[in-house]
């Protein structure tokens, strides 16, 4: 890895998660493919859709509520019954993705324990859900370091590849939360 992919990775802010996490390895047409990733799992594509759907719709809901405050109050009120549903199908998620895991994570890829090695350069399409709003995402990355632990497992750390600015933007969102939660957790333990 050279001295400038380094950088470029430490330009993102890392923090520690738990999130649901289940991943497949690409091969072939697969991991060259520049067209989006889908899941098999409708519920899984209908939860990332909604959030995708919540972001694209912020800046038309900015301009509405300068406009007409209780046009936009109603749709915050319709907003907020949608993530409840969505909550609501993110626990039927996580029973088919699985318990939640650590990860590391930043904006331009996450590390995580696995049992067994990921060669080098694989590609790997990775099914997330982090919590707690429950944000379904489906990302490309590729596996830049995969070292043996002491208790017998791998830590693998990933490269996120060909992300949409909508995901890119929805994870920094996540990320930036996540950062404010800790701190405020941190100033009331003083």
């Amino acid at each position: 890895m050279s001295t400038q992919d380094e950088d470029e990775r430490r330009e993102y802010y890392r923090i520690d998660d738990t999130i649901a996490l289940e991943f497949t390895l690409l091969d072939g047409a697969e991991a060259t493919a520049s067209e989006a990733l889908h899941d098999s799992s409708p519920l899984f594509n209908l939860l990332s859709e909604l959030h995708l759907l919540d972001y694209e719709s912020q800046h038309l809901l900015r301009h509405i509520s300068e406009r007409d405050r209780t046009l936009a109050n109603y749709l915050k009120v319709i907003n907020k019954r949608t993530d409840l549903l969505g909550q609501a199908l993110a626990q039927n998620l996580l029973r088919e993705i699985g318990p939640l895991r650590q990860v590391s994570m930043s904006e331009g890829g996450l590390g995580f324990d696995h049992p067994q090695p990921i060669a080098l350069g694989s590609h790997l399409a990775m099914k997330m859900v982090l919590m707690p709003q429950a944000l379904g995402l489906l990302v490309r990355a590729v596996v830049i370091h995969c070292q043996p632990q002491d208790n017998g497992s791998y830590d693998i750390g990933t490269e996120f590849e060909a992300m949409s600015d909508a995901q890119r933007q929805l994870l920094a969102r996540h990320i930036l939360q996540k950062q404010a939660l800790e701190r405020r957790q941190a100033r009331e333990q003083l």
